[in-house]
């Protein structure tokens, strides 16, 4: 007889991205508790999964670490949701202001599970996701009023197609257009017309504007590889 609790799914395939080897333990086995048969691959870098995703795009959920290897503040998370809109992602952060809750929400996350939240919490937010629920701390407010300006610039970049992202966030580490073509195997005039397209969706003039736009995000939760995910 099945564990009550469990939701019978012998297919479901959960991908859990994370750098910290103990955290990913954690989370195999919340997700071994919530889901009976549940196929789990692991990777602790951005790079690894877009890999796993390429070859098998048919993931149920991803539980995702905002800070890792090739993630600059959210832009693994506005890859994710601008490559994979059919994918649920929810975001595992050691990080539990109600800001950037709400910005992950905002940009496009199914949930946001502290680290610090219980295991059976933890697995009753995974079988809500995976029943279609967006899931947060019961004290977060997901409704409440949103600052008009914040609101614009997150519309903007979650506009922004999984490449472009890739492009910003270059741009972001002062790299030019000649070196963006290389790390990406485009050509200058690829990266060119890409700069141009995110110039306009951001609604701003320069490439400086743009990586001021993008960083304004980033600084209201001070979110950066390696300052979050303890």
């Amino acid at each position: 007889m099945p564990e009550v609790g469990r939701v019978e799914h012998q297919t479901t395939r959960i991908l859990i991205a994370d750098d910290h080897p103990l955290v990913r333990g954690a989370l195999r086995q919340a997700v071994a508790n919530a889901v009976a048969g549940a196929e789990i691959v692991e990777c602790g870098a951005l790079e690894g999964v877009t890999k796993a995703l390429e070859a098998n795009s048919e993931v149920d959920l991803i539980l995702l670490d905002l800070a890792m290897p090739g993630v600059r503040g959210y832009s693994g998370l506005m890859m994710l949701r601008a490559q994979y809109p059919g994918v649920p992602v929810v975001v595992v952060s050691g990080r539990e202001e109600r800001n950037v809750i709400r910005l992950c929400i905002d940009f496009g996350a199914s949930g946001f599970i502290p680290k610090s939240t219980d295991m059976e919490t933890m697995q009753s937010a995974i079988r809500a996701v995976l029943a279609g629920d967006l899931w947060a701390p019961s004290d977060v407010d997901l409704n409440g009023p949103v600052d008009r300006d914040t609101a614009d610039s997150v519309r903007r970049l979650a506009s922004l197609t999984p490449q472009q992202v890739r492009v910003l966030m270059m741009l972001s580490e002062g790299l030019l257009n000649k070196q963006i073509a290389y790390e990406l195997s485009v050509s200058e005039a690829t990266v060119k017309a890409h700069v141009s397209a995110i110039l306009q969706k951001l609604g701003v003039e320069s490439r400086t504007q743009a990586v001021i736009a993008a960083a304004r995000i980033e600084a209201m939760s001070d979110i950066s590889a390696g300052a979050m995910g303890d």
